[in-house]
């Protein structure tokens, strides 16, 4: 009898929501199911990061709460060889002003801008693969700078 109580029980808070989350990724409130982005996640730090393989694995190219508007040049957070190899990024930006993250298919300052904008609401991007930049462009293994925006200044965004 006290099995079934126990049985009835869960299952009540079970039907009403109260359940244990499924997930680590639902118990982060990232609504996202990669394990790797999730198992990273550091909370609101201020920051963007990338790395150079999918699900945030591999080598972590940079992590930094200012601009860097040239991926390839040798300042800044994001240094020479880190152009044109992200494959996941991730955006812990405060909320507010200025939380999405802008990246950039050429570095800053050369022209034409094509680009993609991350929301912080968006957490991350597991795999680049499947976003592309304004000019059609995949976005693996091309960001080139990036750069904290609001989203009046971005018409295309990551999901």
């Amino acid at each position: 009898m006290r099995k079934f109580a126990i049985a009835a029980a869960v299952a009540g808070l079970t039907a009403l929501g109260l359940g244990l989350p499924a997930t680590a990724a639902q118990a982060s409130g990232t609504g996202a199911q990669a394990s790797g982005c999730n198992s990273k996640w550091p909370g609101r730090d201020g920051y963007v990061r990338a790395w150079d393989g999918s699900d945030c694995q591999g080598t972590l190219l940079g992590g930094t709460a200012g601009n860097d508007g040239d991926w390839s040049d040798s300042a800044g957070a994001f240094q020479g060889g880190d152009a044109n190899k992200a494959s996941s990024v991730m955006n812990s930006g405060y909320t507010g002003s200025l939380d999405v993250v802008k990246f950039y298919y050429l570095p800053v300052g050369s022209g034409y801008q094509a680009y993609n904008c991350l929301k912080a609401s968006e957490y991350f991007v597991d795999n680049l693969s499947r976003n592309t930049f304004t000019n059609g462009m995949t976005m693996d293994n091309q960001i080139m700078g990036h750069e904290w925006v609001n989203a009046s200044s971005c018409s295309r965004f990551m999901s």
